[in-house]
């Protein structure tokens, strides 16, 4: 199965994950995306799978350091744009694998999809 799981190294959420596959030894390819960025065709693919509600953490320090006018009247367009201006905005870890898409860590949620 083909695996790429997107974060940020220092992330413990995505260091929990990192280890949970490879625990399973699963092969997987990881992709920073606070050095690489996301391609804007894999975001606007992820937001129109799980909707960007899904995919912006709002909970994190940067979206809470935006301006009030940044944070107000978001869809799904801005969104995107706050993600593709602020990566870590995205919620961690974002995994693309042949059955879908995973958008956190979820351990049950995992075991019945990368298997």
């Amino acid at each position: 199965m083909s695996v790429t799981l997107y974060g940020i190294p220092n992330c413990d959420t995505v260091k929990k994950a990192r280890k949970w596959l490879e625990a399973r030894g699963a092969d997987y390819a990881f992709h920073d995306y606070k050095k690489a960025g996301v391609p804007e065709d894999h975001l606007r693919e992820w937001v129109a799978k799980e909707g960007w509600e899904v995919l912006l953490n709002k909970r994190g320090t940067t979206f809470r350091k935006l301006s009030d006018a940044d944070k107000a009247d978001i869809d799904a367009d801005k969104a995107i744009a706050l993600m593709m201006e602020h990566p870590s905005m995205i919620k961690r870890p974002v995994v693309e694998h042949e059955g879908g898409l995973l958008v956190g860590f979820d351990p049950d949620k995992w075991n019945g999809s990368l298997q």
